[in-house]
């Protein structure tokens, strides 16, 4: 079977767009977020001879890819090969061609022939065709948007950015978003196992950091923490006010005394910060709110002084929820929404403030390259939707009815205090600095978002 994608790149020349395939972290941001696609094995790039071994992840069990890169043509050309995998032939060549006008023609030329002989060859095209469909219409819109804001940033020096939390889904997406725009990460990472030419070891619980790793890095980002989606005993609230406070502290008591760091400490916060607001518009001008989560914010926040008082530029992130299938609040409640038994939560009048995974990268490397920005900056999209809203966007993309709502009641015998705090209300948070300093976001609507998120185009 022979398909072929294209898509045309007006502002955006051959060897810029091959350019930006050939650096780390490309296949990532081209794997679609709804699969789960890991790196098991990688040696070289995307010259002849390199390859690259895949897990794809497949209901209860998974599949080992592996592919051969050959036919490098410097700014015009590559092909990947499988030389074992799931598909009884595949071969993809990416090409790069020069667009009348200016700019480049991205065309991708698919030979796939189906496992299982004959009898895969009656049924496998349909959904193989349908499957490669989703992905090239991802994998385009991302190539465009994460090229655009590339080229918004090229007359600045290429960055060092140091990065905790980097495995995670916040972390992992805006590491590959940085590499591929010519940006260097530093990780912080908390087993020797785990160390790399490109990794530094710390501990927040023990307090021990590479503080000379750091030097000569230019940003600082506090991503970790302990997750706050489970049940809440009193020794979890413990551990997540803890983690918070005790490793935002140790980062910056650490750039304080270290001569020759980042500039800049951009710390992750999050919209609990206002507490639970009803319809109230918040912005960053807002004051805090009650609950455990607001006291937890406020901590995290608080632990970033060290570094303020060194005259350090702290930045924090009032993070909404990051809509990605990948993990995180999405990721959970795909399956029942699948199987058309999602609903409203409560009344469904609480405010849900929401960002795409994309946006949030962005708008990490805004506050880096804008010496303007510090303190608190919401990581909102511009229009937070109450969760009766949010709930009928997802049923329309993956198409399942919501009408069983799932009751108050309920949520709080199953979730306790956090279903409080988290399910039944909400926030309604407005991006009100990041726009004001002229940050522009891809993703303004929820259900364009979701769509983008899950490849389901209308």
């Amino acid at each position: 079977m022979h398909l072929t994608y294209r898509t045309e790149l007006a502002d955006h020349a051959p060897e810029e767009v091959f350019a930006w395939h050939e650096r780390p972290g490309a296949f990532e941001r081209l794997a679609p977020p709804w699969a789960d696609v890991t790196v098991e094995e990688r040696e070289g790039g995307i010259e002849d001879g390199a390859h690259v071994i895949l897990r794809i992840k497949v209901g209860p069990t998974s599949v080992r890819w592996t592919l051969r890169h050959d036919g490098y043509h410097a700014g015009r050309e590559f092909r990947d090969e499988q030389v074992e995998g799931p598909f009884a032939r595949w071969s993809h060549v990416h090409r790069f061609l020069p667009r009348e006008g200016g700019g480049t023609i991205v065309e991708d030329d698919i030979e796939v022939e189906p496992p299982l002989g004959s009898a895969g060859a009656a049924v496998a095209p349909s959904l193989i065709r349908s499957e490669l469909d989703r992905l090239f219409a991802f994998r385009y819109r991302r190539l465009e948007n994460d090229l655009a804001r590339h080229a918004a940033d090229v007359g600045e020096p290429r960055l060092r950015v140091a990065i905790t939390g980097s495995s995670g889904l916040i972390g992992s997406n805006l590491t590959h978003f940085l590499t591929t725009g010519g940006h260097q990460v530093v990780r912080l990472v908390r087993h020797e196992r785990e160390l790399a030419d490109d990794a530094i070891l710390w501990d927040p619980t023990e307090g021990r950091i590479d503080a000379e790793g750091l030097r000569g890095t230019d940003a600082f980002v506090h991503l970790a923490g302990e997750p706050i989606d489970r049940r809440w005993t009193n020794a979890r609230k413990k551990a997540i006010l803890e983690s918070r406070a005790r490793g935002t502290d140790l980062a910056a008591r650490t750039l304080a005394e270290l001569d020759g760091g980042p500039g800049v400490l951009v710390s992750m916060s999050a919209v609990h910060y206002y507490g639970t607001r009803g319809d109230e518009p918040l912005d960053e001008s807002s004051s805090t709110g009650r609950g455990f989560l607001a006291e937890v914010t406020r901590a995290w926040e608080a632990a970033t002084r060290p570094a303020e008082r060194a005259g350090i530029r702290v930045v924090h992130l009032r993070g909404g929820v990051v809509l990605s299938p990948a993990g995180g609040a999405l990721g959970r409640m795909l399956l029942p929404f699948k199987v058309g038994v999602g609903g409203r939560l409560g009344s469904g009048r609480q405010y849900f403030s929401w960002i795409d995974p994309d946006d949030f990268v962005a708008l990490v490397l805004h506050v880096i390259r804008n010496d303007g920005i510090s303190g608190p900056v919401n990581a909102t999209a511009p229009h937070p939707v109450t969760n009766d809203t949010f709930t009928s966007a997802l049923g329309r993309v993956l198409g399942r009815p919501t009408i069983l709502p799932v009751p108050a009641l309920a949520l709080r015998a199953m979730f306790g205090e956090l279903a409080e705090e988290m399910l039944l209300r909400g926030q309604r948070v407005l991006p009100r600095k990041a726009e004001a300093s002229g940050f522009e976001f891809c993703f303004e609507g929820v259900e364009d978002c979701l769509r983008f998120e899950l490849g389901r185009p209308e």
